[in-house]
């Protein structure tokens, strides 16, 4: 169809079962689409200079008028009559455009390292969180412009809110992570922060581990919580029946109420790590043995690594295995069946009842390393089961055994040299 692209024109036009194009008379290559959707867009038409047909989308005509489009129709003919591909052009904009963007550190951030991070690494979602929670103002700035500044500033106005400088230094060391694989991927020549290093902190700081009082009195609080429970599910039951409800299937005869208490004493036995005990599998619990392992691919240090079970724990996990009849599979599910997440209400409760204040469940791991320590223990085998990569972190528990420093410095005492000396000073 041929007409001049007017408003009265575009008004009455109506869609039709199959795309029609409307082109105008007046200037060469402008016209408008007509979709059977309804939708209209205006083009512009034109031979490349190798003579190839093109064309240019100059937009909609909800948002053009024809007017307008034809200004700008008129515009791109000028520029093909001096020899421009006007769509390469385009396209080439936009690739430069994407480029730019890719190269601030949200479009890396967001188009390259997020996508990679996330599937090669198993804290991958957690890095980015990292990332984005503490360097969201830097997302629009390129890659190459971030500077030491930008981060001796950031950390200023961390420290000022009270946070910990561990903590910074791993916040840190995320977004370092990411540029430095930046300079791999050949999108920048250097690492920008290259010269950042961490500051200093104590790492022979203060472990958090359960006392002996605070250990029976989780250990009591594990015994309460279960016996809550199942007090509950009576009486919960016993409601449902007064109002003809189906009731909850009974707690008795059950060694435990659910996960959280085996779970608890495993990692106060093992070690683990939270993250660790919510990946274990039947699989990797050799109960003949009495031996579980941490495949590499759950742990965090990427490394395999051996735990024996001691008695309390054998007799807690035969008797979860059998309560569960579990041979394979996670050996603590969620209610759906998949990985655990969280078991934090539940933690808040055994501590709120066992009267323990500022614990983590990771410092059940603390727990177990010091009382390996204080049982005389050596380090080496402490680095070992704890899955140490570095010596350097398990020697944070060395000072729970003074008694090894007091042997060292009594060899220093000699009492025969001394006693010469005090003979020469006499006869003095």
């Amino acid at each position: 169809m041929e007409a001049k692209l007017t408003s009265r024109l575009v008004k009455s036009l109506t869609p039709e079962s199959k795309p029609y194009e409307v082109t105008d008379p007046e200037l060469r290559g402008f016209r408008l689409r007509v979709q059977p959707s309804g939708v209209m867009t205006y083009y512009y038409s034109y031979r490349t200079r190798e003579g190839k047909r093109s064309r240019y989308c100059i937009g909609k005509a909800g948002s053009l008028t024809p007017v307008q489009a034809r200004d700008i129709a008129e515009q791109l003919s000028a520029k093909v009559a001096s020899g421009v591909d006007v769509q390469a052009q385009k396209k080439q904009v936009r690739e430069d455009a994407e480029k730019a963007k890719l190269r601030t550190l949200g479009g890396f951030i967001e188009h390259e390292y997020g996508p990679w991070v996330k599937s090669e690494r198993r804290t991958g979602s957690a890095t980015l969180k990292r990332i984005q929670s503490n360097f969201a103002y830097l997302f629009d700035k390129p890659l190459e412009d971030i500077s030491e500044w930008d981060i001796a500033k950031w950390r200023s106005s961390q420290r000022k809110n009270g946070k910990a400088t561990t903590t910074m230094n791993r916040d840190v060391v995320a977004l370092k992570a990411a540029l430095s694989m930046a300079v791999k991927w050949k999108i920048i020549s250097d690492n920008p922060l290259a010269e950042v290093k961490p500051e200093k902190t104590d790492r022979h700081g203060t472990i958090r581990h359960l006392s002996n009082d605070e250990e029976a009195r989780l250990r009591s609080a594990l015994d309460e919580r279960e016996a809550d429970l199942r007090e509950g599910r009576i009486s919960g039951n016993e409601w449902r029946r007064q109002r003809g409800y189906e009731p909850l299937h009974s707690l008795d005869g059950r060694t435990f109420v659910d996960h959280i208490k085996p779970m608890v004493l495993l990692s106060l036995n093992t070690g683990m790590r939270r993250g660790e005990v919510f990946s274990l599998t039947w699989e990797a619990m050799n109960l003949e043995a009495a031996m579980l392992t941490v495949h590499g691919k759950t742990a965090k240090s990427v490394q395999t690594r051996h735990i024996p079970l001691n008695d309390e724990t054998f007799s807690i996990m035969r008797a979860w295995q059998g309560q569960t009849g579990q041979t394979m599979g996670l050996v603590f599910p969620s209610i759906n069946g998949k990985r655990l997440d969280n078991v934090r209400r539940s933690w808040a409760t055994v501590l709120k009842l066992a009267g323990v204040q500022n614990f983590r469940w990771h410092d059940l791991r603390h727990t177990f390393a010091s009382n390996l320590v204080m049982a005389g223990v050596d380090l080496n085998t402490v680095r070992e089961l704890m899955g140490h990569g570095d010596i350097k972190m398990t020697l944070r528990y060395a000072h729970l055994a003074p008694e090894h420093k007091a042997a060292a410095v009594a060899k220093l005492t000699a009492p025969g040299k001394w006693a010469v000396s005090i003979k020469r000073e006499a006869e003095i």
